[in-house]
């Protein structure tokens, strides 16, 4: 089969029509809305090639104006997709591509006008396809390995178009859009087939990545509260702890809601989820920098430091137990206050596990209670300790 104008043309119609399916299917099963700007991008492409055919039935408005614009929007799409990609915020005078465009109908015919409306066509796409490589340069470790993938191949797309557009300035070139003849018409479809391939194959690799880092990401986190899981805090906490020395002492907070279950049964389990949420999102915005926090399930979570001291400890448990007590009188009305009682662990050598770090917390947790609720009992095991144990 000869690589002709009309071939090169029919496998970029299958080509895009495929990748902007498959996108499109990819969306309708991430909500991802990236995705469905390169969907578009290359639905938009599978049409403007179609109405290029045209041309070689003399219709030249549809298949060289109309279908070199679908070109340019597609492209717009496809930069359009990236930005949502990468979150960035695009100025509105992009949209002043079309107006550039739509410029081009004021041409009167003549011998040069195959080149102008080259050139045109291709500045446009150059700036745009370069302008989506730009936003997806990594700043200190890339985006995804399929999103750089993506940038060098809109990178090349773009250089080539830019490219393209100089040799349409060259005198003596020969460029006859209603025939597809000159020889860089003829590479432009090459690679434009190429082109195809490897940015629908680097699109869907991106954002293969980026759903198996938020799939990941939601397996670490709790579901209501947002914190860590039991879970992932067992994976992270190591790092923390082996910092752990005489000189940058550690320490665990547990922390349990007193009388959680009589909100539960008073006004039902959605009181008790918020008050498990407006609990977690205290804990945030005191987390002291380098800390990790998690909810171990129910209603007890936990807190890890690391360089802190037994008066850090009591200052953060006291903000924890007034701000809470305060939230919850005002949220529900309880034959008693709901407080909470803290058990904590200061320690200056790396424990034997979490899972024993959080046995002593949870000893201490247990003389919170008994001795009363809404306190902190802290133990210090730190070796220049003299008090072991202390109340507030």
């Amino acid at each position: 089969m000869a690589l002709d104008p009309p071939t090169m043309l029919t496998l970029s119609i299958a080509l895009a029509a495929a990748a902007g399916l498959y996108l499109a299917i990819e969306w309708r099963s991430i909500r991802e809305s990236s995705l469905l700007y390169w969907s578009a991008g290359f639905a938009t492409i599978s049409v403007g090639s179609t109405l290029a055919l045209l041309r070689m039935s003399g219709l030249l408005l549809i298949g060289i104006w109309f279908a070199n614009g679908l070109l340019v929007l597609a492209h717009w799409l496809f930069l359009m997709g990236v930005a949502r990609f990468t979150q960035t915020r695009l100025s509105r005078a992009w949209y002043l591509v079309f107006a550039s465009w739509f410029a081009l109908l004021l041409l009167p015919d003549g011998q040069w006008w195959s080149k102008v409306m080259l050139l045109a066509n291709s500045l446009l796409v150059a700036v745009l396809t370069l302008r989506a490589s730009l936003l997806l340069r990594p700043h200190g470790k890339s985006l995804s390995i399929g999103a750089v993938q993506l940038r060098y191949v809109l990178l090349a797309h773009g250089l080539f178009y830019l490219a393209k557009s100089l040799v349409a300035v060259v005198p003596g070139t020969l460029i006859d859009l209603a025939a597809f003849q000159g020889q860089i018409i003829q590479i432009s479809l090459v690679e434009g087939t190429m082109a195809i391939m490897l940015i629908a194959l680097s699109m869907t690799g991106s954002e293969r990545h980026r759903r198996e880092e938020r799939i990941a990401r939601l397996a670490a986190r709790d579901p209501l509260t947002a914190l860590y899981n039991r879970r992932a805090l067992e994976v992270r906490a190591p790092r923390l702890l082996e910092d752990v020395s005489p000189t940058r002492p550690g320490a665990l907070l547990l922390i349990d809601i007193d009388r959680f279950k009589g909100v539960n049964d008073l006004h039902g389990h959605l009181a008790g989820d918020r008050l498990l949420i407006t609990l977690s999102e205290m804990i945030r915005s005191h987390l002291p920098e380098g800390a990790l926090a998690a909810r171990l399930g129910g209603d007890e979570f936990v807190i890890l430091l690391s360089n802190t001291s037994s008066a850090c400890i009591t200052a953060l448990g006291g903000t924890l137990r007034e701000q809470f007590q305060q939230a919850a009188a005002q949220a529900f009305t309880t034959p008693e206050a709901v407080t909470l009682s803290i058990g904590a662990t200061l320690f200056d050598q790396p424990p034997a596990s979490l899972a024993a770090l959080i046995e002593q917390g949870d000893a201490a947790l247990y003389d919170s209670k008994r001795g009363g609720r809404d306190s902190i009992r802290l133990v210090d095991r730190t070796l220049a300790s003299d008090e072991p144990l202390r109340s507030a």
